[in-house]
């Protein structure tokens, strides 16, 4: 009947010109719920919504989280191994959809290149023209290779210059990361100080959009675990509606301070505290928290502790069962 509630689906509607008379008009007309998907750095950037009348919500869509993992793996009639080892093949390989079709690691990779490849094509050269393309190129390498590392554009400008004997300028770097997180192939982590409450500027750290970025770009895709355990669970926060940067507590460093609304967690990530040498190092920082937020210490230990209030949990079962981050 015309009278029933209809659902309209747009996708990559930046691709019409003039779209927008036509979505304001079924808005204005009533009756319909209008879904509008396309490139993500268009909508995110607010671009199309200016163009739009109407309330309107958006939603930012990430590639599979550990759980969606293994539900798509099941889904596609793949078996489902151990979850230790399901963990480990996640790492490596990330979580696009696609992806997991493919058993062959070079058709994974390959198919994964290609989306990256596009996403740049199509969403940072397409509508931003970049006048060095080589350069462009050699700075995304870079930072894709570094993720999780601390990043300042002083030292990126020194090792283009100096390392490298690429000339490029600071406001040029400058550019080409906010183009590569405005297309969602990276994420900036920014540094928050705890004594002074304010954020710092320079060292940030930058993650990935999703792993499998780094297994298709280089030769060597060994799983480097304190980086790849960060950006997984940076990602998966950021999907859980968490706020969260790299916590400087005097010359120390919590791996992360997550909030959502009006409540905080400290995060930290290792690998293993299997040495004991390791374990006073990843529980140091919180002894420097004055506040009683909750303290979380995620690894892939099988055996969890309990020490000085923290809570201990395994990162691969945590993401599996969509674990929350608990309120004080």
């Amino acid at each position: 009947m015309d009278d029933d509630f209809k659902y309209l689906f747009i996708d990559e509607v930046q691709n019409v010109d003039g779209y927008e008379e036509v979505v304001n008009a079924f808005n204005t007309d009533g009756g319909f719920s209008i879904f509008i998907t396309g490139s993500n750095s268009y909508l995110l950037s607010g671009e199309l919504m200016t163009k739009l009348t109407g309330r309107h919500m958006e939603f930012e869509l990430f590639t599979l989280s550990f759980d969606e993992y293994l539900g798509m793996k099941g889904f596609l009639g793949k078996p489902v191994g151990e979850r230790r080892t399901e963990f480990g093949e996640y790492l490596r390989y990330g979580g696009f959809p696609r992806a997991l079709t493919y058993d062959d690691p070079v058709a994974k990779a390959t198919y994964i290149e290609g989306v990256v490849a596009q996403v740049v094509e199509k969403d940072i050269r397409a509508r931003k023209k970049v006048r060095n393309v080589s350069t462009f190129d050699r700075v995304m390498t870079y930072v894709i290779n570094k993720f999780g590392a601390p990043t300042s554009l002083t030292n990126l400008v020194e090792h283009f210059n100096n390392v490298e004997g690429v000339p490029v300028k600071r406001e040029t770097i400058a550019g080409y990361l906010r183009l590569l997180e405005s297309a969602k192939v990276l994420y900036k982590c920014e540094r928050f100080d705890l004594k002074s409450r304010r954020s710092l500027r320079g060292e940030e750290k930058y993650y990935l959009a999703d792993l499998g970025i780094y297994y298709a770009r280089n030769t060597d895709a060994r799983v480097s675990y304190g980086s790849s355990l960060e950006n997984v669970l940076y990602v998966y926060l950021r999907s859980h509606g968490y706020r969260v940067s790299v916590s400087r507590i005097g010359k120390l460093e919590c791996d992360f301070i997550c909030r959502r609304h009006d409540d905080y967690s400290y995060v930290q990530v290792a690998m293993t505290i299997a040495d004991r040498t390791v374990e006073d190092c990843e529980y140091r920082p919180f002894a420097y928290i004055r506040d009683n937020y909750p303290q979380y210490l995620f690894t892939l230990d099988p055996l969890l502790q309990r020490r000085d209030g923290v809570r201990h949990l395994n990162l691969a079962d945590f993401m599996a069962e969509e674990g929350e981050l608990l309120t004080p």
